[in-house]
């Protein structure tokens, strides 16, 4: 064991037991390489990341690779999503070398933690040829290295000035003209392979449509999500979808399974039903979120963070794994579980062949083997097979259910069960949506009772957040992330259950928000707190919305809504000035900030007010009018309840403006509906209800 046997981090746990003379990141590993002169390898990956197992097999294991690295180099470790500070800088760093992003991300050092030299994955070959020369470099031609640095962070530091301006319009114009110039229209989605799900550039499509009546922008948001519940990017078996599709067809995934994208991808789904009613986004919605209760659910009440991709084929071999392994099928084999006939059928219905459907092997991992997929729809297949639609989906079901209890039979993926604040803030929104847009509480329950468990165990006697909960211990300062997401969690808790503790805790953390990570002079948030470590280029800022969406993104759209809440107006200066920072970014790279565009819309004045004032919050209107509110699809809508009838209703304290809004005449149930913070009059019934918020 070397130095990371003692870490809480999965991803620091599996390379405990390497030659290499690995260091956490710390004090010990810099001073260290201050004291004997020698340069940082650092090398930054997570636990469920395929090419990290590739090469932690092949290359930390290697006895040559490692002596060279013991020899002239002190060795770090980092899991990126315990630091996502230490791995954006770095990652920034690559990218300006002129290199390309990924995982995982290996960077060379000055001990001062300046970086000169990076790249992603090395073979054994490339590092036995690669650390000797940077060896050499670091003993003859320092200067040289040291002046690459400097001018490297120069380009670094910091982001473009800030630029004063509302987005919300002209902006998403763009935004949607460019991703339209990139849409795939024969498979949906953006681009070319690899293609992943990007579930808030589609929640932007569906506000687009809303907005402007683009049905053009419907269309690209439903064919998309169309083709990704039938590809193979989804687990057709056991829910939930993998972290992206290595081609264009939504057909071959990377299959690992992040929370976040369980999280994401069931949160469109959900405003697609809310949007459409059609079925379909209901059901695909409960069976991710099943899956994420199922697979990813912790005793405690959080959520763990990702199955890996990699498992073992043969129980005998338990340590030779392979891609995949877990989730793919011979035809023999589905035959032998299900019988001819319903066998037959399920093939048919998913495109299993007895050669294998995977044509596109590269690196021969799935020879002979299928990749479950909807090529034939039930219509189809019921003709085949001379059933009736009923009988066939039944029977599919039927045969899923059994191929499914065969699998749960074989070596499963490694799950990596460290619990982070800010992934979980976004599952506690979507199962809260789910409970209250599907009206099943077992989502709504599950959602309370993630957030209990993030204020009890990662929540540090001051108030402020922790980022990282495993083994009985949390740690690691709560970032922007954290805050953010796990707010907008809060918030839909509160609008789904009219719990007001849930909306208490969200105003709170919204006032650390802005004293931890708000850019006081030019507006937007820093990714780190006040007093963070410093890392070369500075206190970062990340606006892209990538597989995530941006940590400024959220802190934008959670101060929009908390100031629609409570009309504060340093909440709302907050996010005004956070979304004024982007104009000129958002015309350079226009589809790069779906999400940010969402939350300027939320700013915008548009986003509908909701309150129900009732006696006593529990009469046939007050609960008609929460589930139409909630189950309709109203961008940036706030929902608040007022219980008139007691004496201290605490929501009155979040958002006192509640107090001049009374019930109806008889103390009957009044709805307001108040737009740009103007209240109509109230509403006495569903249809008055349904007229106010027809046009938004």
């Amino acid at each position: 064991m070397n130095r990371l046997g003692l870490e809480k981090s999965p991803y620091l746990l599996q390379h405990a037991g390497n030659p290499v003379d690995w260091y956490p990141w710390g004090p010990e590993a810099f001073l260290k390489a201050e004291q004997e002169a020698r340069p940082v390898f650092v090398s930054i990956g997570y636990s469920t990341c395929h090419w990290c197992h590739v090469m932690e097999e092949e290359s930390f294991e290697n006895p040559e690779v490692a002596a060279a690295l013991n020899r002239d180099f002190i060795s770090i470790k980092v899991d990126r999503e315990e630091r996502p500070d230490i791995d954006s800088a770095y990652m920034n760093a690559v990218h300006a070398m002129g290199g390309a992003g990924g995982w995982p991300l290996n960077v060379f050092l000055a001990p001062d933690k300046r970086p000169f030299y990076g790249g992603t994955y090395f073979t054994p070959g490339q590092l036995k040829e690669l650390l000797p020369a940077i060896s050499d470099a670091w003993k003859n031609k320092r200067g040289e290295l040291a002046g690459f640095s400097a001018r490297l962070l120069e380009a670094l530091s910091g982001p473009p000035a800030p630029e004063k301006g509302a987005i919300a319009g002209e902006a998403a114009g763009g935004a949607f003209g460019g991703l339209l110039s990139m849409y795939d229209p024969a498979f949906g989605g953006f681009g070319a392979a690899r293609k992943f799900p990007s579930a808030h550039t589609l929640s932007f499509m569906l506000l687009h449509y809303y907005r402007t009546g683009s049905k053009e922008a419907l269309e690209m948001a439903e064919n998309t999500l169309g083709h990704i519940s039938g590809g193979g990017i989804t687990d057709h078996l056991g829910g939930g979808i993998h972290r992206y599709s290595t081609d264009r067809a939504w057909f071959l995934p990377h299959f690992e399974k992040m929370l976040y994208d369980q999280a994401l991808i069931a949160g469109v789904y959900l405003e697609a039903y809310q949007l459409t009613r059609k079925r379909g986004y209901a059901d695909a919605a409960r069976k991710v979120l099943d899956y994420a209760l199922r697979g990813l659910g912790r005793p405690g009440g959080g959520f763990a963070s990702a199955e890996d991709a990699d498992s073992a084929p043969d129980p005998a071999r338990p340590g030779e794994k392979r891609e995949g392994a877990y989730y793919v099928w011979t035809r023999a084999g589905i035959l032998d579980v299900l019988g001819a006939g319903p066998g037959e059928m399920f093939c048919w219905r998913y495109g299993v062949k007895a050669e294998g459907n995977v044509s596109a092997d590269p690196r021969g991992e799935f020879p002979g083997k299928n990749v479950l997929s909807v090529v034939k729809t039930v219509k189809e297949t019921a003709a085949r097979f001379r059933k009736s639609e009923k009988e066939t989906e039944k029977a599919l079901r039927d045969s899923a259910e059994k191929l499914f209890r065969a699998r749960s039979l074989r070596p499963g993926p490694y799950l990596d069960d460290k619990v982070l604040t800010d992934w979980n803030g976004l599952m506690i929104s979507s199962l809260a949506k789910a409970g209250g847009i599907l009206g099943e509480p077992k989502y709504l329950a599950a959602a309370g009772k993630a957030a209990a468990f993030i204020l009890e165990e990662l929540r540090a006697g001051d108030g402020t957040l922790l980022h990282r909960y495993r083994d009985g211990s949390a740690g690691i300062p709560g970032f922007l992330d954290d805050y953010a997401f796990f707010i907008n969690g809060l918030l839909d808790l509160y609008e789904a259950s009219f719990s007001v503790p849930y909306l208490e805790r969200a105003v709170e953390l919204g006032g650390k928000l802005l004293e931890l990570f708000e850019d006081k002079a030019g507006g937007g948030f820093f990714m780190t707190a006040a007093g963070a470590e410093t890392l070369p280029g500075g206190r970062a800022r990340e606006y892209l919305d990538g597989a995530l969406p941006s940590g400024n993104s959220m802190a934008a759209l959670c101060l929009a809504r908390l100031a629609n809440i409570t009309r504060r107006k340093d909440l709302g200066a907050a996010c005004a000035a956070s979304l004024a920072r982007i104009p000129g970014l958002a015309a350079r790279a226009p589809a790069s900030f779906p999400q940010l565009l969402i939350a300027a819309d939320a700013a915008g004045g548009r986003a509908i007010q909701a309150a129900i004032v009732s006696g006593t919050g529990e009469d046939r209107f007050a609960a008609e009018s929460a589930a139409f509110l909630r189950g309709r699809f109203l961008p940036g809508r706030t929902l608040l309840l007022r219980r008139t009838g007691k004496k201290a209703d605490g929501v009155l304290d979040a958002a006192p403006w509640l107090g001049g809004l009374e019930t109806l005449p008889g103390g009957r149930t009044a709805v307001y509906v108040c737009v740009d913070r103007v209240c109509l009059p109230p509403a006495a019934d569903l249809a008055g209800l349904e007229k106010y918020c027809a046009n938004g």
